[in-house]
């Protein structure tokens, strides 16, 4: 069969730039390179051996069947506890949904309420994923760019300028991914003022990364902060990044019951459920101890500043010092009238060792993501290759 019998809907989409510099490294560390990978959003740390006994004992049990599609009552609640605890949401195990990966969720809730022509607000830089799934599903996305001198974050009086007749979802992703970026409580109520004027605009309210967050306070997230818009608020979470069970894939969402119900009619066709493994681990990563995130958190801190300091002292880089999750956006302007433009410039790092990610993978420009979830030994000696790759 050749590439002219693939779909439109197929082709209006690429493959994700951030999974394809990580299989470009595998391969050049096969033909026997030494590359360090700081293009890849997961931390090395270990699984911690709660959920990895849980899983085994999972096994051990005969936990091999099928569950209910949206989850087992047992991860459904526990679900509950980590919205309620982590997120300050309140939320019923009905308004609950547990999908493979956080991914999943994002694919099903948008497959399941987009039509052709319908627009899509997404603050960018973005996850590569929010604007491919949008235009698989058929609909428009519609860029609102952020800078560092802004934070990364939209305002809103933005939201209320972009927001036409057609507008269907704003996506948030606080902390973010690429930039870390993570937008206070006031701000979200302000953005809230805009959307309660436009009942027909749904919110999809990415908060994966909120228990790795750096400054003080309690997280923020939209559902909370604007109640009245919890009707049509979805708030995507899970396991990956929390718990370093990257490779269990789980997520899970929790919204108004009609899309839960919409999103799970979709995965009985897509999916089923997610693995009934994964789903006992993930179980025991929501119920059980969490104390070993305040270690996990000082330790990336402690990455950022090196990764934050380091971008700064070489010319022709800089970087603002993320609030959230592993990341830091590098700006590289400077260094654009002798690469071009940021693919060369990540080749061109890439040939001296390193992987990251351009920012244009991100809807960004003239930069780079580095993510630092990464030994700090291998990060301090990826560092000295970026600053001499450039130098």
């Amino acid at each position: 069969m050749s590439a002219d019998r693939l779909s439109a809907a197929l082709e209006r989409i690429a493959p994700s730039r951030t999974t394809a510099m990580t299989d470009r490294a595998i391969a050049l560390r096969a033909e026997g390179r030494d590359i360090i990978s700081l293009s890849v959003g997961e931390p090395d740390f270990a699984t911690p051996p709660h959920v990895v006994a849980a899983a085994k004992a999972a096994l051990d049990a005969g936990d091999t069947k099928y569950t209910a599609v949206g989850g087992t009552a047992r991860l459904k609640t526990a679900a509950a506890l980590h919205f309620a605890r982590d997120l300050g949401i309140v939320a019923p195990p009905s308004q609950i949904t547990v999908s493979a990966g956080g991914k999943q969720a994002i694919f099903h809730a948008l497959l399941a309420t987009l039509d052709p022509g319908d627009e899509v607000l997404i603050p960018s830089p973005w996850w590569v994923s929010y604007p491919e799934i949008v235009r698989f599903a058929g609909a428009v996305v519609f860029a609102l760019p952020t800078d560092a001198a802004g934070g990364f974050r939209i305002t809103a009086a933005e939201l209320e300028a972009a927001i036409t007749p057609n507008t269907r979802w704003l996506l948030l992703n606080s902390p973010g991914n690429p930039t870390g970026a993570t937008y206070p409580a006031d701000e979200l109520r302000a953005l809230g003022e805009v959307l309660l004027r436009h009942p027909r605009v749904l919110v999809m309210s990415d908060d994966i990364y909120a228990p790795l967050r750096y400054g003080a306070g309690a997280h923020a997230t939209l559902a909370v902060e604007c109640p009245a818009l919890a009707d049509r608020v979805l708030t995507i979470s899970g396991v990956s990044k929390s718990h370093a069970m990257t490779g269990f894939r789980i997520g899970v969402a929790t919204g108004p019951e009609w899309l839960i119900a919409a999103m799970e009619r979709l995965q009985s066709h897509s999916s089923g459920n997610a693995c009934s493994i994964s789903q006992a681990a993930a179980a025991a990563a929501f119920e059980g101890p969490q104390d070993f995130l305040r270690d996990w958190r000082e330790r990336f801190r402690a990455r950022r500043d090196m990764v934050v300091s380091a971008i700064n002292a070489i010319p022709g880089l800089s970087t603002p010092v993320p609030d959230g999750a592993f990341y830091c956006m590098v700006d590289a302007a400077p260094l654009m009238a002798r690469f071009g433009d940021d693919e060369t410039l990540a080749l061109h790092l890439l040939d001296h060792g390193v992987a990251v990610v351009s920012a244009s993978s991100f809807g960004g420009r003239n930069g780079f993501r580095i993510s630092f979830a990464a030994d700090e030994a291998r990060l301090a000696e990826a560092l000295r290759r970026i600053e001499k790759a450039v130098s």
